[in-house]
Formats: C-alpha cells, structure tokens, sequence
C-alpha cells in the first residue's frame, strides 16, 4: 500500500491560485512588457489531456492486476460473503441514484464553456456519440488478449482478470505451497505498477496549472462559476447518502446508536480527509469498528476485502461527473447508458480504490467507455481536490456501515442457534 503524500492538496491548491494569477494577467503585460503571455498559456490545452491519456494507459493494467490479486486472495464463506454483497448493493444502487438524480435535476453542465477544456469547439464534440447498451454487450468478449488493453476495454479487462485469478487460484488448490510463487508474482507487478502510477499522481498540480493558466487566459472565471455548483451539488449528495442511507444499516440493523457510532468514527473520518485516502484509515477503522463490538470476520471482510468495493463516495462522485460532462457538451444520454455509465463507474473504481485521487483515475476510464470527451477531465482536477476529501470520508464511512451491518445480520441466526 502506498501513503499518499500529505502535501498535495496544498500543492493543488497552490497550483491552481497560481494558474489564476498568471491566466489573470496575461492581458496585463502585454502591452508594458511586449509579451504575448496569453498565446503562450492557450498552447498549454494539451498539457492536460496528455496528462490523463498517461493516467488512463497507466490505469487500465492496474484494474486488471488488481482484480486478479484480488481473486487469489480473497477466501470468505458462500453465507458471510453474500450478506455482505446485499449491502454492498444496496448501498451502491443509493449512491448511483443519488448522483444521477441530482445531475439529472439541477444539470450542473448545461452552459459550460466546453472549448475552455480542452482542444476543438462544442459543436464538433458533440458529434461524439455514446454507444448503445447492445454495443458494449456485444464488446465484452475480446477477439484477442491484448485488442482489450488497446482498446481501453474495462469491460473485456474484467472477463479477463476474473478468468485469470480464476485460474491462478485453481492452480494454487492444485499444486499446494510451491505454487504460491504465482500469487508473490501477481502482487509483486501490482505493487511495481501503483508506485508508477503514484510517481503521475504527483505531477497532478503542474496539469492543474497548466489547465487553470490556459483557462482564465482565453475564457477569464467563468467556468468556475459552474464548478463551483458541480463541487456543491456532489458534497451535498455525499452527505445525503451518509446521513440517509448509513443509519438505516446502523441503528435498523446493527442496533448501534447513532451517537455511540459517530463517535467511534471520528478518529477515522479525520485520518481520511487529511489523507485522502481510505485505504491508509484502515487500522483506525478497524480499532473503531473493535469499540462497536462489531465480530472480527465482519469487520475484516467489511474493511480489509470490502475496501476496494464499497466506493461509494467515488460512485456518486462519478455518476454525478460522467452527466456534468455530457451535458457540458450537449450530448443527452438516455437512461440505459446513464445506468452502463454506473456499472463502468463500479468496475473501474475496484481497480484504482486504493490510488489517492482514484476517482479521476477512474472517471478517464468511465468517460472513455461510454464515448464521451475527456477534454473536460483536466479542468475537473483543479477542483477535485476539495471533492476528493469528501470521497474519501464516504469510502471510510461505508466500510463501517458495511462491516456493522454484516455483523448485525449474523447476530439473529447467532441469537436463534444458541437459543436451540
């Protein structure tokens, strides 16, 4: 597991006020100084779509070694494992209808300045045309093993990292302790293939300069305007789901009082908003989840296995940023590609969960299936690190609702078998 460097988000930040300073006042010192900062600053668009193509072709291998890891890891019960799916359902269909739902409402990317992005105009964007639910299914099964690494393919990634570990566990089972030179291997590459990923990670404020410099240079402060509803709107959806769904698990189900939970939780949500990161809260989550009285196995499945699926935060995040992007554009998805664009987004978040800054990893993959532009993504960073923290609390939060409602769906079959 890699620690995220605590001092990134400052250095976005820092990033991002001095791109305002130096888009700012490119008008400014062209006539005292003779120079044409402001041409200067436009040729920087391609910066940032280089940018997240180099985070997306780092990203694709990653889903797949991680999926595989995964599979020959992960051992639980049939029984344990499936009260843990129903949550991890249940939490995650909330989540998606929450950020479809207030996208679809308040429409956040109606009237964005698309050229601001990235290269070409609005108009010649919107002839980009998502595929439809037919297309993808009929793309699953790839004609060769590398046409889904080429492609972008999460899909076809996923049919084949399943089949791999698949067959790697089955060889493990087959061949005892020697084999396990295959697993040390697998998760060799995963660890290799996160620091090269970690290594883009830290280049994010240069993009974010780049993209917010060349930004206010050609079209001033006008697309924050917009931002700055799309970082509120997916706050407040963040909060709904941790305030309206989570109880329901806690209090109906794991009979925890709400006081009694949060304040076990502090200690982890405030480790995750300053690392930004789930996965570095884990031993803190799980002290917490000890306090609650939550049993072992679940509390282990809920926040060491389910940590790379309960993304909630990065769901929402990403429902809510996949329609900001089609409606910056013009482009209306229907309901059935809005529901695919969701799948793509839990696919492709299992694979980056543990990567600080996963949900724009991931969204670069989710745009890209479902066809739609990624000259957006670049000025999405500027202020994503704010929406970042929030994703990570979520996660955090939604592995302690998971793991405490397992817990509390075991205890009455417990309660009956000792009562016979």
């Amino acid at each position: 597991m890699i620690e995220p460097r605590r001092s990134l988000p400052a250095y976005i930040v820092l990033a991002m006020l001095l791109g305002l300073l130096v888009g700012a006042a490119a008008d400014a010192v062209r006539e005292p100084l003779g120079l044409d900062l402001k041409s200067a600053l436009i040729g920087l668009g391609p910066v940032g779509k280089v940018y997240i193509e180099l985070i997306k072709m780092m990203a694709i291998p990653l889903v797949f070694m991680s999926i595989v890891d995964a599979v020959i890891s992960t051992s639980i019960s049939w029984r344990l494992a499936g009260r843990w799916a129903s949550v991890i359902v249940c939490n995650t269909a909330c989540a998606l209808a929450l950020g479809l739902g207030i996208s679809n409402f308040f429409q956040p990317g109606r009237g964005f300045p698309v050229a601001a992005a990235g290269e070409g105009s609005a108009s010649a964007a919107v002839v980009v045309k998502p595929p439809t639910v037919a297309s993808i299914l009929e793309s699953i099964v790839p004609s060769s093993i590398v046409e889904p690494f080429a492609d972008n393919n999460v899909l076809s990634i996923v049919l084949l990292s399943l089949l791999v570990g698949a067959a790697v566990r089955r060889h493990l089972a087959l061949h005892g302790k020697g084999a396990h030179d295959a697993q040390h291997l697998t998760q060799g590459i995963l660890s290799v293939w996160t620091i090269a990923l970690m290594w883009l990670v830290q280049v994010v404020p240069l993009a974010v300069f780049c993209v917010t410099a060349r930004t206010v240079a050609e079209h001033g402060l006008a697309p924050f305007v917009s931002l700055t509803q799309y970082v509120a709107l997916g706050i407040a959806g963040m909060m709904l789901q941790i305030f309206l769904v989570y109880p329901f698990w806690i209090r109906g189900i794991a009979k925890i009082p709400l006081g009694r939970f949060w304040e076990a939780a502090k200690r982890p949500v405030a480790c995750a908003f300053g690392t930004n990161s789930s996965l570095a809260t884990v031993p803190l989550t799980l002290n917490a989840l000890d306090s609650l009285g939550v049993s072992k196995s679940a509390s282990r499945l809920g926040t060491c296995i389910g940590t790379n699926f309960n993304n909630d935060g990065i769901l929402l995040y990403e429902a809510m940023a996949v329609l900001f992007v089609a409606q910056a554009y013009g482009i209306e998805l229907s309901l059935g590609q809005q529901v695919l664009a969701a799948i793509m987004s839990l696919v492709a978040a299992v694979g980056v969960a543990g990567v600080p800054e996963a949900g724009v990893v991931s969204l670069s993959l989710v745009l890209t299936a479902v066809g739609l532009p990624l000259e957006v993504v670049p000025l999405l960073l500027t202020v994503d690190w704010i929406v970042a923290r929030m994703r990570s609390v979520t996660n955090v939060l939604s592995d302690m609702t998971v793991s405490a409602a397992v817990d509390g769906l075991a205890k009455p079959q417990a309660q009956r078998a000792e009562g016979n």
